[in-house]
């Protein structure tokens, strides 16, 4: 790879390069098109899926295909009138509901905590030191993805040189590069300490107990207790988040990983902050993204100015 390949490969999220690899074989390999594309053949592809695929994953396969031909100096097809309509044809006739992850509500985060502090004294007790730091990481993973509302991606990318956590004052996280920082300048977020469900004093004991002193803050543990050297991979946060959740006998099918992000949104929304100040705590851009996040209560304040409290 040249170094030019390395810097330009670099300035894209291995998310997407994994999403717009995966699109251009499905447009390719599974479906038979040609590259570089004609807009009538885009158009095709966009009506061959059409009421199969979401609009959301149509608009990523057009991204994919733009990127491809903008990056080999083709024109790109997917700019061409009669793709935009037949998009705006597909919404028109296909329209879905989007599916948003269910957000984790305070007393659930405060039931799986408690189960895991449960399984930490029992394996403290039984000298199981697997369990023991199975139940400290997922603590630390959980109560930090929620305070701090980060995707799985960031929660998995953060490195113990670049957090400082200070008991009973507060913890200071460093990404060198996320979601919403476009320019790769990186970006320093803090949450402070808490009297209850702390994700500083979390993050420390689960320090302690792993007996770590650099690399991937989060790992992967195997059945003897032993951490991997790899931090873990983002699509291991829903499985470990719902096995919490199951294990403290919550029911878990619908939450993901975003249930962290927005279970701290909601959170913070229905707790009286305002809007910008979530933004920028968060780190979202555009009112758009923190309103997709908020679950507001459909007839807050109405009650108000009516006889009697209105239900949903």
């Amino acid at each position: 790879m040249s170094d030019l390949d390395r810097y330009l490969q670099a300035a894209t999220r291995d998310n997407t390069r994994r999403s717009y690899r995966a699109a251009i074989e499905h447009f390719e390999i599974k479906w038979g098109g040609f590259l570089p594309a004609t807009a009538d053949s885009v158009a095709r592809y966009l009506v061959a899926h059409a009421g199969v695929l979401s609009i959301n994953t149509l608009k990523l396969r057009l991204s994919a295909l733009a990127q491809w031909h903008n990056s080999q100096g083709f024109v790109d097809p997917t700019k061409a009138p009669v793709v935009r309509q037949a998009l705006k044809g597909i919404r028109a006739l296909h329209p879905a509901q989007e599916k948003q992850a269910e957000p984790l509500q305070l007393r659930d985060l405060e039931r799986v905590v408690d189960w895991l502090e449960h399984e930490m004294q029992t394996a403290r007790a039984e000298q199981d030191q697997a369990s023991l730091l199975k139940a400290s990481r997922d603590r630390a993973l959980i109560l930090l993805g929620f305070w701090r509302g980060f995707r799985s991606d960031e929660l998995c990318r953060l490195q113990i040189e670049h957090v400082q956590a200070h008991a009973g004052s507060g913890i200071t996280l460093y990404l060198p590069r996320s979601k919403g920082d476009r320019e790769n300048l990186g970006q320093t977020y803090q949450a402070p300490a808490l009297l209850r469900l702390c994700p500083v004093q979390a993050y420390i004991q689960w320090i302690s107990d792993a007996a770590l002193v650099r690399g991937p803050v989060f790992r992967g543990i195997d059945r003897w207790g032993n951490l991997s050297e790899e931090g873990l991979h983002a699509n291991s946060v829903i499985p470990l988040l719902r096995q919490a959740l199951e294990r403290a006998g919550v029911a878990a099918e619908h939450y993901t990983s975003h249930s962290l992000r927005r279970g701290f949104a909601t959170w913070a929304h229905q707790s009286g902050w305002d809007i910008k100040s979530l933004m920028n705590y968060v780190g979202w851009k555009d009112m758009k993204s923190a309103m997709r996040y908020v679950e507001a209560a459909p007839f807050h304040g109405m009650a108000r100015i009516t006889d009697k409290p209105l239900s949903p």
